[in-house]
């Protein structure tokens, strides 16, 4: 399914970018997401399977009305594929690719305890110096780690935590014979 998810992504976003509207179709399409997410009901109503094609379609019509065209017709499209459930991934998937195109790189950070603006300030300086890139950092606390941090930025996932140490360490033990 992640395969699905980048592929209908990066068509939205290659012609959102051959049409100069890519900031647009993005902000847009976040709004329609959020509405989603804010409406279980009409969430139920386009995820729902037993429910016709056609009328899932009036639904979006009637919600996007107005809306930019190339939105407006990427979810009729979803709709129409059987995959207007699965757009919050794609969503996502969207997301990334913008942030990308315009040098921006999202990444949570987890540790122990709450780090001082300066400790995560330092931190988000090392990461933009190391990727050349726009750091956007999310903050999270996790008191099962111990101590140090776990940093996570797409799909990579660096642990440097005692927790993740630990388990490591029992891993090698369990597997050596």
């Amino acid at each position: 399914m992640a395969a699905a998810h980048r592929l209908y992504a990066r068509a939205l976003f290659q012609a959102a970018q051959g049409q100069g509207k890519l900031t647009e179709v993005h902000v847009e399409l976040g709004q329609f997401v959020a509405a989603l997410e804010a409406s279980p009901e009409l969430r139920g109503v386009l995820a729902n399977p037993e429910l016709e094609t056609a009328a899932k379609l009036n639904v979006l019509s009637d919600v996007l009305a107005g809306g930019d065209e190339l939105v407006r017709n990427f979810a009729l499209l979803l709709a129409e594929k059987g995959r207007i459930g699965q757009i919050e991934e794609i969503y996502a998937e969207l997301e990334s690719l913008v942030a990308r195109e315009q040098g921006r790189l999202a990444v949570e950070l987890t540790t122990a305890y709450e780090l001082s603006d300066a400790e995560a300030e330092s931190i988000v300086h090392t990461i933009e110096q190391a990727s050349g890139r726009k750091v956007e950092a999310a903050r999270k606390v996790d008191a099962r780690l111990i101590g140090g941090i776990v940093l996570q930025a797409g799909s990579l996932r660096v642990d440097a935590s005692v927790r993740g140490r630990l388990n490591q360490l029992r891993h090698e033990l369990v597997t050596r014979t």
